[in-house]
């Protein structure tokens, strides 16, 4: 496909007009001021579109799609063990994969090409994410409060196996990571025994780290004053690539240890101000050097996948937390939605627009009336736009939505499969 005369966000996060990018089975072979010789076969009209990388979302639960609006207004404790647990008590593999595939259908629609998840039946996730063609880090979670070893429990014997069977399938849209679902929910030994396995598989480790300001407390109380981040780094689950999700409740050294041992960051703006969990020092963050990514978190939490609508909180939200407008650019905040969520996943090869890498690509529509008019494009992108802007998704160069219509999944069948799941769980329930 070769894109014409297009707005572009170019590999610096500088805008450029009236561009050609041209792709070419699975990467970006050409990006130019003039129109290639090469025959790139259609051609997209770029008038009033802007072409940028798609979106990274490295923190979400996508089979939750079937909690949506099920647990309001609840502190997260409560929202967890009284609304959440009792439903996923009853999940399947046929309702993980319904939740999957209409998250990856609500994914592409709103620009995003490849999501970090954390759940169980993974296999189910897998193949819904393999059938709309989309990029995925999954990571089965572990949750373990028994005096065991992580091979004597069957999630640790699921995760493994998960790993070797899956990982690098589908062309390497499907990368398969380690999972401890947070210090909270494991024992010290779970914790140590992942974190050596992750090292021996070199296998990417997926987290949650400091949510709620009560975790951070009585994970000091049980371990000799060490918060959750200075617990997980001495059990070793920093020594590989990881992404620790949330990091609202960090003390003095917590960042230090996170910069030491380049764990990612994926904050969660809307998540954690829908169930008052407090707001991440996003700015501290990036002051200090730490790779920060966007996560939409689960829908049951959200509650949508509107990327556009989270990079707006997720800039507004330092800005409140300092008391100074100046905190956070609009160029961070693009960074962070596209090639640091990339970097976060270990997909070094996309994020950007630039020869050579991977054709993970959306458009953006320019010409309604709240994008005008454009004194700044990324003010513009970050401020005014949202999800129903997205005009286009490609993934690997492959067109998965353009113009409202999906080219692999039937989406009415997805919602109707989604309602029907939803339905037999909640009869079960009652």
């Amino acid at each position: 496909m070769l894109f014409r005369d297009i707005t572009i966000l170019d590999e610096n996060f500088n805008i450029r007009e009236n561009m050609y990018v041209g792709v070419s089975y699975e990467k970006i072979d050409y990006v130019g001021e003039q129109m290639p010789q090469k025959d790139f076969g259609e051609i997209y009209n770029g008038k009033n579109r802007l072409l940028m990388p798609g979106f990274f979302n490295i923190h979400a639960h996508s089979p939750m799609t079937l909690m949506r609006g099920y647990g309001e207004d609840m502190e997260l404790e409560d929202w967890l063990f009284n609304r959440i647990f009792p439903f996923e008590k009853h999940l399947t593999g046929s309702s993980v994969y319904s939740g999957t595939l209409l998250a990856m259908a609500e994914s592409l629609k709103n620009g995003i090409v490849s999501t970090s998840d954390m759940y169980y039946l993974c296999e189910d996730m897998i193949k819904a994410a393999d059938d709309a063609k989309c990029k995925m880090n999954v990571s089965r979670s572990i949750t373990n409060f028994d005096d065991v070893g992580l091979m004597q429990t069957q999630a640790g014997k699921e995760m493994k196996s998960l790993f070797e069977n899956y990982n690098g399938a589908s062309r390497g849209r499907i990368i398969v990571e380690m999972s401890l679902h947070a210090e909270y929910t494991n024992t010290e030994r779970i914790a140590t025994e992942l974190a050596e396995l992750a090292e021996v598989l070199n296998a990417g480790i997926h987290v949650h780290v400091s949510e709620t300001k009560k975790e951070t407390l009585e994970c000091k109380e049980r371990h000799d004053g060490r918060t959750p981040v200075k617990f997980l780094a001495d059990t070793g689950l920093f020594n590989t690539r990881t992404v620790a999700a949330h990091c609202v409740h960090l003390e003095p050294g917590d960042i230090d240890i996170l910069k030491e041992k380049n764990v990612n960051v994926a904050v969660n703006a809307i998540s954690n101000l829908k169930l008052a969990s407090g707001v991440c020092d996003v700015a501290g963050l990036l002051r200090n050097g730490i790779n920060v990514g966007i996560g939409t978190d689960s829908v049951a939490s959200n509650n949508n996948l509107d990327f556009l609508e989270e990079m707006k909180i997720f800039a507004m939200a330092p800005k409140m937390y300092y008391n100074n407008p100046s905190e956070i650019t609009v160029n961070q905040v693009l960074t962070a939605a596209t090639r640091a969520g990339a970097v976060a996943q270990g997909r070094r090869d996309t994020g950007l627009i630039k020869e050579g890498m991977k054709a993970d690509l959306i458009t953006v529509d320019l010409s309604d009336c709240h994008m005008h008019p454009a004194h700044d494009t990324l003010a513009n992108l970050v401020y005014s736009a949202t999800g129903r802007d997205v005009r286009m998704t490609m993934v690997d160069g492959r067109v998965l939505y353009k113009d409202g219509e999906f080219t692999t999944i039937d989406i009415e069948k997805a919602i109707f499969d989604v309602e029907r799941e939803t339905k037999t769980i909640l009869n079960k329930i009652k």
